[in-house]
């Protein structure tokens, strides 16, 4: 056989059997390291580098702003990427979205943009804003918003730090997540734009293809298990099975606990996984109804 034949069917080979993917730099950086971190996956260098390492050889990263993933990940230049639902409508990107994942950089709950005035401003609701001039990154969303209202405005784009210029225009749109940057400048909100969620988006050539689909899907299972877990935690304990039935009415009617007989045949051990919110007022709930051996412990991954 040729050498040099060989040698490029390898590298055309190693190319086919590699995943190009984007992660966010920025607010959304530092989260997401530590959630592929509890997927599995260990990415070092994310802070010093745009092409950060994994240790995974069939994966090579790239760290772009969310703001650009969808675009490269339509053009070809990515297979994969995470981006916000709110820059995939912005782009108007045509991707595949393979999975919505409810993670952010302060919580689990959908950011917002919104639409926000100062504290001093007449303007009460989108129509009081007709003719007026408003701030904000997200242009084209912002836009077709006040289209769909036939509502007349001028939209700037906004280079950063948009609540200081809510003095500057007549209003902005703004991302929040919490509310608290917007109270803390003096602004109020008078409707939400849009929402949005943290999505895993995969170019369509990309989803074609047979190695680089399953890749995708793996990964996407991984992350969304590890989010599954960050919520949850597992909860052993034994049981005198005279008073199964009663421990089992104290549990949370939606689960289906696992339940294993012990050597002492008038035992049995009962492990079920549930909400962490609720785990402070069922576990004593659960002492008084009779469970000994009470075992609390933190989940790593959780698949459905």
């Amino acid at each position: 056989m040729d050498e040099s034949k060989g040698s490029k069917y390898e590298i055309r080979k190693m190319s086919e059997n590699m995943l190009k993917l984007g992660i966010p730099t920025g607010s959304l950086q530092k989260a997401t390291i530590e959630l592929f971190s509890k997927a599995g996956f260990h990415i070092s260098d994310s802070e010093r580098s745009y092409s950060p390492t994994i240790d995974d050889k069939q994966i090579q990263l790239t760290c772009l702003r969310a703001q650009e993933m969808s675009r490269y990940v339509e053009d070809r230049s990515l297979d994969a990427g995470i981006t916000g639902h709110d820059w995939i409508m912005e782009n108007s990107s045509d991707v595949v979205e393979v999975a919505e994942l409810l993670y952010s950089k302060a919580t689990s709950k959908p950011t917002k943009w919104v639409l926000a005035v100062p504290d001093e401003s007449k303007v009460n609701k989108p129509e009081d804003l007709r003719g007026t001039i408003i701030a904000t990154e997200l242009i084209n969303v912002t836009k077709k918003y006040f289209a769909d209202k036939n509502i007349d405005v001028l939209v700037e784009f906004s280079w950063g730090s948009t609540e200081v210029k809510a003095r500057l225009v007549d209003a902005i749109v703004e991302l929040t997540e919490t509310g608290s940057s917007l109270r803390a400048n003096n602004l109020r909100i008078i409707d939400t734009v849009i929402t949005s969620t943290t999505r895993f988006i995969a170019n369509k050539q990309a989803w074609q293809d047979k190695f680089k689909r399953e890749k995708i899907e793996n990964i996407s299972i991984l992350l969304n298990a590890a989010i599954n877990a960050g919520s949850r935690v597992g909860l052993k304990m034994n049981v005198r099975k005279a008073d199964l039935e009663s421990i089992l009415k104290v549990l949370p009617a939606e689960k289906s606990p696992t339940i294993s007989s012990l050597a002492d045949s008038d035992y049995a051990a009962v492990e079920v996984v549930i909400e962490d919110e609720i785990e402070r007022t069922l576990v004593p709930a659960l002492k008084r109804a009779g469970a000994s051996g009470i075992i609390t412990y933190p989940l790593n991954k959780v698949i459905h």
